[in-house]
């Protein structure tokens, strides 16, 4: 038995603006009987969704009542040291304000990198240093910190751009939507969930075809999440084994799907 209907996979973008036509942004979903194909935009004069687009489309289908879950990747939260240096409270609802006032991203004609050069916002009173890492980034191993920006593989840009809409995702379903784990490690019995994911962990167990990167992401992401939630093992996964302090703390950071939580050292 299975704990969701259906598995979706989201490989984001924090390219141009939240109404760009992102060709990086793809979606991918399988119902729990048939494996995951790709879900394009409604028809308009743009080619590719774009981030408003796909966060609505997740508000439509989420509200539906069909126990879904939802992989995306890119972080959902900041290392702790970010809550310490600018003195803000841990809870993820207060987290998600703050951030969106400071870093307006979801705003029309808005590029993360107006906020970062000062044109938007006030991203200065609210800046990371790419040192601090996440404790699930650590225990990723080649995951990179949010903050970490202009490099290959950087999740920083999708982060700072994605975040807002999560807020908006939020703001619309209320209780209807576990963002995990955030709202706790187990979620409800018939309750869709958000999580957040890398699909680095996973990419390479499927082949790739004739996909482009992008959507082979996406598809990675819903194919790992259906076959778990298959064969049991996701119900591990959303529990990972962390120590009372560990899991205070991802609690406030988020934490990767499928990441272990503690390291196990094989005896000689």
């Amino acid at each position: 038995m299975t704990s969701f209907r259906r598995h979706i996979g989201v490989d984001y973008s924090g390219a141009e603006t939240p109404n760009a036509s992102l060709k990086g942004l793809r979606v991918y979903a399988g119902e729990a009987d048939s494996g995951p194909v790709e879900v394009l935009p409604p028809p308009s004069p743009r080619k590719y969704w774009t981030r408003r687009g796909v966060a609505d489309w997740l508000v439509e289908q989420l509200s539906r009542d069909i126990p879904t879950i939802v992989g995306i990747d890119h972080g959902f939260s900041f290392p702790l040291r970010y809550f310490e240096v600018h003195q803000l409270p841990t809870d993820w609802p207060s987290f998600l304000d703050d951030f969106q006032r400071h870093w307006p991203t979801d705003e029309d004609n808005t590029y993360v990198d107006f906020v970062r050069d000062g044109s938007v916002g006030n991203g200065a009173a609210r800046k990371g240093n790419a040192r601090w890492r996440r404790l699930t980034e650590i225990r990723a191993g080649s995951a990179k910190s949010v903050f970490h920006f202009d490099v290959q593989g950087t999740v920083a840009k999708s982060t700072h751009a994605g975040i807002p809409w999560l807020r908006h995702i939020r703001q619309h379903m209320g209780e209807q939507v576990h963002f995990w784990p955030f709202d706790g490690w187990t979620p409800l019995e018939g309750r869709s969930v958000i999580a957040e994911v890398y699909p680095a962990l996973w990419s390479r167990s499927y082949e790739r075809e004739d996909r482009t990167g992008d959507q082979h992401d996406a598809l990675s992401i819903a194919a790992w999440l259906s076959r778990a939630d298959h064969n049991g093992s996701l119900e591990t996964c959303l529990n990972p084994e962390l120590t009372p302090p560990d899991r205070v703390q991802a609690q406030v950071e988020g934490w990767i799907l499928g990441v272990p939580g503690t390291i196990r050292i094989s005896a000689p």
